[in-house]
């Protein structure tokens, strides 16, 4: 078996990357002409679509931050900073680093703010 590697994070993070902006694009385009959005007294396909779309705004924020985290990933390998935590410079694990390349912390500073 091979230890996972930059060039297999980096094949890793341009498919996700390119996942995300289509998800992304696909979340914020724009709404069709002629919609109508809004909450009346009783729920019908305006409301339908307000709530849809409330949540889907939700959904292209989390998309938006994790794409952010894979571009910054990118740009580690690049820089070769990739695989060690931003916070204390230790190595990241390489079981973390497998299942989510893009992380840029390691466990201890996973939560600390970047």
């Amino acid at each position: 078996m091979t230890e996972y590697g930059p060039e297999d994070a980096a094949a890793e993070l341009a498919a996700k990357e390119a996942e995300l902006r289509r998800k992304l694009a696909r979340l914020t385009a724009p709404v069709e002409d002629g919609s109508t959005i809004g909450f009346g007294k009783r729920i019908g396909d305006g409301t339908t679509q307000a709530i849809q779309q409330m949540e889907d705004a939700g959904s292209a924020q989390v998309i938006a931050e994790t794409l952010d985290a894979v571009l910054r990933a990118r740009a580690r390998l690049d820089d070769g900073t990739w695989g060690r935590c931003e916070v204390c410079d230790e190595p990241i694990d390489p079981d973390r680093l497998e299942f989510r390349p893009w992380s840029t912390t390691c466990l201890a500073h996973a939560d600390a703010p970047r």
